[in-house]
């Protein structure tokens, strides 16, 4: 079965849409754009789209390159202080002279919006209720418990070990009970440890890396990768048209975990704005 991440995502933004417009006061969204990468500056575009059509405050500060950390420490103090921005974002990555790390750290906790700062990481890594989950993560377990799948005791193999997707979404694995495998780059053998995976979740950005015969019969394939080909075509981490024959379930690229990324930035938007106003909206 093809997971459909499109439709899951529709779901989650019209419920969203629903409680928002029951609400007397709106959620506020502050994104920081300082870098020249083009597919940053569509992903932007894409959060101010859909804060737009909630019914959010949208508020988008893009900067050219003249741009320095002291300039942008002062902007998160003040949207650490401005009560009608419920959400920072800090669109990744920064321009080189940037330290992006140090801007993360000062972002408010409870306002953390992609669920990057260590309070947050911390609390998840350690089974505790992060103020914000990394979107990419919170998307697939949405993804994998709208279509129940089911978790506890299965073998879960985790490609990749960024701190955006593959440690985040090793933890809420097993904080599913799953048991959790996480290769990475200089994992040897690889095909050895898809074979055995009840569950993958593959976010390296290496185009078709798995392949039909590295996967058994009826294994769940999340695919995280998304790479434009010379041709314009988009291909994830897997092979799809191959391994879909083979999988129980599998997600498209695209149309399968990106619709879930932005969707869940706006729950978490959402969710942030009800407890920095303890549910008085």
């Amino acid at each position: 079965m093809i997971i459909d991440g499109k439709k899951v995502a529709f779901s989650v933004l019209e419920e969203l849409k629903d409680k928002v417009k029951k609400s007397v006061k709106k959620p506020g969204l502050a994104v920081i754009l300082a870098n020249d990468d083009y597919s940053s500056k569509i992903y932007v575009a894409s959060k101010e789209k859909h804060s737009v059509a909630l019914g959010y405050k949208s508020c988008i500060y893009r900067f050219d390159s003249s741009i320095t950390q002291g300039k942008l420490i002062e902007l998160i103090h003040e949207l650490n202080e401005n009560p009608d921005i419920n959400g920072i974002l800090v669109q990744s990555p920064l321009y080189p002279h940037l330290d992006e790390n140090e801007i993360i750290e000062l972002i408010n906790p409870k306002k953390d919006v992609d669920g990057f700062h260590p309070v947050n990481v911390g609390k998840l890594f350690a089974g505790l209720n992060p103020y914000a989950i990394c979107c990419t993560p919170k998307g697939i377990m949405k993804l994998l418990k709208a279509y129940d799948i089911e978790l506890e005791g299965k073998n879960a193999l985790v490609i990749g070990r960024s701190n955006i997707v593959g440690k985040p979404i090793a933890s809420l694995l097993t904080n599913e009970n799953a048991t959790v495998t996480l290769a990475h780059s200089k994992t040897k053998n690889l095909k050895e440890h898809t074979k055995k995976a009840d569950i993958i979740v593959s976010a390296t950005g290496h185009p078709r890396l798995i392949t039909a015969d590295m996967v058994k019969k009826d294994v769940v394939v999340v695919d995280v990768g998304i790479i434009r080909q010379f041709d314009g075509r988009l291909v994830g981490d897997v092979d799809f048209e191959k391994v879909k024959n083979i999988a129980s379930y599998i997600t498209p690229v695209p149309g399968g975990v990106g619709p879930m990324t932005i969707a869940c930035l706006m729950e978490n938007t959402y969710e942030l704005f009800l407890l920095q106003n303890k549910g008085q909206i």
